[in-house]
């Protein structure tokens, strides 16, 4: 329940949820933690560089990486020396024979310098 694309991407897109493109803001039911939008529509851009490892890892598998956001190390650089961010949760784009990781959970890096009609951000209020 999530835009994404429905079909064999990028050839055949059979818009069961009716967008070819980003949908409106609430559009799909929120999740168990009354979250709207955590996966599909856009991936976000987070305030986390990219590093494909973590220190500590390996005894935390079961948890999420507590990643760096102070100086870059020089694995959060692509070999253009552009700065990679995390992106998460997929986009209108994503399919199943094309993306795997749309979803909350998973990171991936992409450059400082992207810009996409499928790339975004995600504005928060923190509660009073």
């Amino acid at each position: 329940m999530a835009n994404t694309w429905q079909g064999e991407f990028p050839w055949q897109n059979v818009l069961l949820d009716r967008y070819a493109g980003t949908s409106p803001v609430n559009h799909f039911p929120a999740n168990g933690y009354g979250l709207y939008d955590m996966a599909g529509n856009v991936w976000e851009w987070t305030a986390d560089t990219f590093v494909t490892a973590h220190a500590g890892d390996q005894a935390q598998q079961c948890c999420g990486p507590q990643n760096p956001r102070a100086a870059p190390t020089a694995a959060a650089w692509t070999g253009d020396h552009t700065q990679r961010y995390v992106i998460k949760g997929g986009s209108h784009l994503c399919a199943p024979n094309y993306c795997l990781r749309y979803r909350p959970a998973a990171r991936q890096g992409e450059s400082a310098d992207t810009t996409t009609s499928h790339v975004g951000f995600r504005c928060i209020k923190r509660p009073s």
